[in-house]
């Protein structure tokens, strides 16, 4: 298991919300930081260190993804026409592994990423096992035969925790959907408050 993987709720405590919305969020019994001085009072927060953790907050939801890769996204963001902070988002939710978890084939971001890498999942009809593979309107995206009664996207499908958006269609008896438009901020169903309009604001300064 890499770090990356393993200490992925403790993000969930440093930055002071349930990322996921899940009822396992160690959030849920301890609300104050990790650590030995985890329960010192708070400073307030100077504009740095809010952009700075509206980017964590961001960078956390989608599987805790590297900060090199996560730059790029910006600056892709930026040479699209329209709001940056907007571009940042679809970009975001067109990633293979996001659609896959906003499809309910599995329970976390990086259980979603972790299910592309071991290539359970096909675009088009052919496998693919790039979890930051951008996703197009017209990809149609499915499970692998052998792969669609796995426990763990079974579990996924039938799990209570959260809808599918609006955005996105699935059959879940086929284990196929796609992508039907492109999302904007306020359509995705963030369990917490996010601002990419912050993030534009730490990567332009």
């Amino acid at each position: 298991m890499t770090k990356r993987a393993e200490s992925k709720y403790k993000i969930n405590r440093r930055l002071g919300v349930n990322l996921w919305g899940r009822a396992k969020s160690p959030i849920a019994k301890r609300e104050y930081g990790p650590g030995q001085h985890g329960q010192r009072r708070k400073q307030k927060p100077t504009d740095f260190g809010v952009q700075l953790m509206a980017k964590q907050k961001l960078k956390g939801y989608y599987g805790n993804i590297g900060e090199k890769q996560f730059r790029k996204y910006y600056e892709e963001a930026v040479r699209r026409k329209g709001d940056t902070s907007e571009n940042l988002i679809e970009i975001l939710e067109r990633r293979l592994d996001t659609i896959i978890y906003r499809m309910k084939l599995a329970v976390t971001p990086f259980a979603a990423r972790q299910f592309v890498n071991h290539g359970h999942v096909l675009v088009n009809g052919k496998r693919l096992n790039i979890p930051s593979y951008l996703v197009k309107d017209t990809d149609v995206i499915e499970v692998k035969d052998k792969s669609k009664q796995l426990t763990c996207v079974l579990d996924a499908a039938q799990s209570g925790e959260r809808d599918v958006p609006e955005y996105i269609e699935i059959d879940h008896r086929a284990m196929r959907g796609r992508i039907l438009r492109a999302p904007k901020l306020s359509d995705v169903p963030y369990p917490v408050q996010m601002e990419p309009n912050l993030v534009v604001e730490f990567y332009s300064r």
